[in-house]
């Protein structure tokens, strides 16, 4: 196969949730685990001066990032595709953590905001995968080889550009899962020796230390109190149809008054301009209850915590965690959800 190219971006491969930290005889050929970075997923196109940051949705982010752009094309001298993670670094020396924060930050679309923040809170990538080196893919390639060959590619430069450490060993994996949060990481992926790059397939592992899915904002309800919003209704992809899948709550009074000004943009309107308004589902509960919302055109992403999903829906309200500008609206499916186990109650119960 020949090179990789930005005008033809790659889907990065995925993972699937699971509950605990795979054992590395459970899958043949065995497992490499690494940390999970919380970042922005970057495919990074390198070719000299000309550089390239795809989004998980192969949305451009080149133009966000331009000392991590330009420290690829001084330190990268042989053309490659590299999969990975644009993170920020805060605080002191020796209690360092990630700054998911300062990192959706660097989203913004005036350029000068772009460069001060470039200069102020300053972006690192670091590098996980090589997908393509030379006119070569290597998507192909069992992970073993493409490791290798980016081991040697990555090691020898130095930050912000950085190789992510793995281990096949399954204790120190484990231990990851448990020290690491303190950094800001998200928890452990494992993957298998043996697999080839699969694009956008869930061919990975991850083990998180919360249950999370990106949702879609598709509408809101304004708090009782009839001030901001009350209430987010949220949903998921399957196939072409968005589902809805429950509501996010529980703000704080400032907090409902600033989700009506981040919201604004996507309102649905009339001709006149006025907002679009839906009704909401129905139940004994809820027969004498006003159920309308707001609708949203479903453009917007938010990473929400749930503890359990009852059919195709949370179980109960989910928890905002934070906005996802990375993510592409159609890419928040079911799929990524943890399921669990399947599991006899007459087993459960004595």
């Amino acid at each position: 196969m020949t090179a990789l190219r930005a005008d033809d971006p790659v889907a990065p491969m995925l993972a699937k949730a699971v509950a605990t930290v795979p054992a590395p005889d459970s899958v043949a050929g065995g497992l490499q685990y690494e940390p999970k970075w919380d970042g922005f997923r970057a495919i990074i196109y390198a070719a000299g001066t000309d550089v390239q940051i795809g989004s998980r949705g192969s949305k451009m982010l080149t133009r966000y990032f331009p000392e991590v752009v330009a420290q690829i094309a001084e330190q990268i001298t042989v053309p490659c595709v590299l999969d990975g993670e644009l993170i920020v670094r805060t605080g002191e020396r020796g209690s360092e953590r990630l700054d998911w924060e300062a990192l959706s930050q660097r989203i913004h679309p005036a350029a000068s905001r772009v460069k001060k923040l470039a200069e102020e809170t300053p972006a690192s990538f670091v590098a996980f995968d090589l997908l393509s080196e030379g006119s070569t893919s290597l998507l192909g390639e069992p992970l073993s080889e493409r490791r290798a060959r980016l081991e040697k590619l990555v090691g020898p430069l130095t930050a912000p550009l950085h190789l992510s450490q793995t281990t096949d060993d399954l204790p120190t994996a484990q231990r990851w899962l448990e020290e690491f949060e303190g950094a800001g990481l998200d928890g452990v992926v494992a993957k298998a020796l043996t697999s080839p790059y699969t694009p956008n397939k869930r061919t990975m592992l991850k083990v998180k230390h919360h249950r999370t899915a990106d949702v879609v904002a598709l509408g809101y309800r304004i708090h009782k109190s009839g001030q901001g919003v009350g209430s987010i209704l949220v949903g998921l992809y399957q196939g072409d149809e968005l589902y809805g899948v429950g509501g996010v709550s529980a703000f704080s009074d400032a907090r409902r008054l600033e989700l009506i000004d981040e919201l604004a943009p996507v309102v649905e309107r009339d001709e006149q301009g006025d907002p679009l308004t839906g009704e909401g589902e129905r139940n004994r509960f809820s027969s004498n209850k006003d159920t309308s919302f707001v609708r949203l055109r479903p453009e917007r992403v938010l990473e929400v915590q749930y503890d359990q999903m009852e059919g195709m829906r949370f179980r109960h309200t989910a928890q905002f965690a934070r906005w996802r500008p990375d993510r592409d609206a159609r890419s928040c499916t079911y799929d990524q959800l943890d399921v669990p186990v399947a599991w006899d109650l007459n087993d459960v119960l004595l």
